[in-house]
Protein backbone atom coordinates (compact mmCIF):
# COMPACT_ATOMS: atom_id res chain seq x y z
CA UNK A 1 0.00 0.00 0.00
CA UNK A 2 1.42 3.39 -0.91
CA UNK A 3 2.03 6.11 1.62
CA UNK A 4 -0.67 8.34 0.12
CA UNK A 5 -3.35 5.66 0.45
CA UNK A 6 -2.24 4.85 3.98
CA UNK A 7 -2.32 8.51 4.99
CA UNK A 8 -5.77 9.02 3.43
CA UNK A 9 -7.12 5.91 5.15
CA UNK A 10 -5.90 7.01 8.56
CA UNK A 11 -7.56 10.42 8.14
CA UNK A 12 -10.89 9.08 6.82
CA UNK A 13 -11.43 6.23 9.29
CA UNK A 14 -11.98 8.51 12.31
CA UNK A 15 -14.44 10.63 10.28
CA UNK A 16 -16.46 7.57 9.31
CA UNK A 17 -16.36 6.18 12.84
CA UNK A 18 -18.11 9.28 14.24
CA UNK A 19 -21.12 9.02 11.91
CA UNK A 20 -21.36 5.23 11.76
CA UNK A 21 -24.08 3.61 13.86
CA UNK A 22 -23.52 -0.14 13.77
CA UNK A 23 -27.18 -0.85 14.59
CA UNK A 24 -28.53 1.13 11.62
CA UNK A 25 -26.26 0.00 8.80
CA UNK A 26 -28.26 -1.25 5.80
CA UNK A 27 -27.24 -2.25 2.28
CA UNK A 28 -29.31 0.57 0.79
CA UNK A 29 -30.30 1.08 -2.82
CA UNK A 30 -26.92 0.03 -4.20
CA UNK A 31 -27.13 -3.30 -2.39
CA UNK A 32 -30.63 -3.90 -3.76
CA UNK A 33 -29.51 -3.09 -7.31
CA UNK A 34 -26.53 -5.45 -7.09
CA UNK A 35 -28.72 -8.21 -5.67
CA UNK A 36 -31.35 -7.69 -8.38
CA UNK A 37 -28.68 -7.80 -11.11
CA UNK A 38 -27.26 -11.01 -9.71
CA UNK A 39 -30.72 -12.55 -9.64
CA UNK A 40 -31.41 -11.47 -13.24
CA UNK A 41 -28.06 -12.87 -14.38
CA UNK A 42 -28.77 -16.23 -12.74
CA UNK A 43 -32.22 -16.34 -14.37
CA UNK A 44 -30.76 -15.59 -17.84
CA UNK A 45 -28.03 -18.21 -17.39
CA UNK A 46 -30.56 -20.84 -16.29
CA UNK A 47 -32.75 -20.15 -19.34
CA UNK A 48 -29.72 -20.43 -21.61
CA UNK A 49 -28.62 -23.68 -19.95
CA UNK A 50 -32.08 -25.19 -20.35
CA UNK A 51 -32.10 -24.20 -24.03
CA UNK A 52 -28.75 -25.89 -24.62
CA UNK A 53 -29.63 -28.97 -22.58
CA UNK A 54 -32.73 -29.58 -24.73
CA UNK A 55 -30.42 -29.93 -27.75
CA UNK A 56 -28.38 -32.74 -26.14
CA UNK A 57 -29.38 -36.31 -26.97
CA UNK A 58 -29.06 -38.62 -23.99
CA UNK A 59 -29.51 -41.92 -25.84
CA UNK A 60 -27.63 -44.66 -24.04
CA UNK A 61 -25.66 -47.26 -25.96
CA UNK A 62 -26.48 -50.84 -24.91
CA UNK A 63 -23.66 -52.57 -23.03
CA UNK A 64 -23.43 -55.35 -25.60
CA UNK A 65 -22.72 -52.86 -28.37
CA UNK A 66 -19.87 -51.33 -26.38
CA UNK A 67 -18.29 -54.75 -25.84
CA UNK A 68 -18.61 -55.60 -29.54
CA UNK A 69 -17.03 -52.29 -30.53
CA UNK A 70 -14.12 -52.88 -28.14
CA UNK A 71 -13.39 -56.33 -29.57
CA UNK A 72 -13.83 -55.22 -33.19
CA UNK A 73 -11.43 -52.28 -32.96
CA UNK A 74 -8.18 -54.31 -32.48
CA UNK A 75 -9.17 -56.68 -35.31
CA UNK A 76 -9.39 -53.85 -37.84
CA UNK A 77 -6.19 -52.09 -36.74
CA UNK A 78 -3.64 -54.52 -38.34
CA UNK A 79 -5.54 -54.56 -41.61
CA UNK A 80 -5.45 -50.78 -41.75
CA UNK A 81 -1.68 -50.69 -41.19
CA UNK A 82 -1.08 -53.38 -43.80
CA UNK A 83 -2.85 -51.28 -46.40
CA UNK A 84 -1.07 -48.13 -45.23
CA UNK A 85 2.20 -48.30 -47.10
CA UNK A 86 4.13 -51.52 -46.60
CA UNK A 87 3.67 -54.38 -49.06
CA UNK A 88 3.63 -58.00 -48.07
CA UNK A 89 7.23 -58.49 -49.28
CA UNK A 90 8.48 -55.81 -46.83
CA UNK A 91 9.14 -53.09 -49.40
CA UNK A 92 7.59 -49.68 -49.13
CA UNK A 93 4.91 -48.73 -51.68
CA UNK A 94 7.07 -45.82 -52.90
CA UNK A 95 10.09 -48.07 -53.63
CA UNK A 96 8.34 -49.73 -56.56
Amino acid sequence: MSATVSLAATHLVPLAADDLDKNKVTPGVLGFIVFALLGAAVWVLMKSMNKHMKKVAFDEIPEGAVAMAATAAPATAPAATARGGAKADGKDATEG
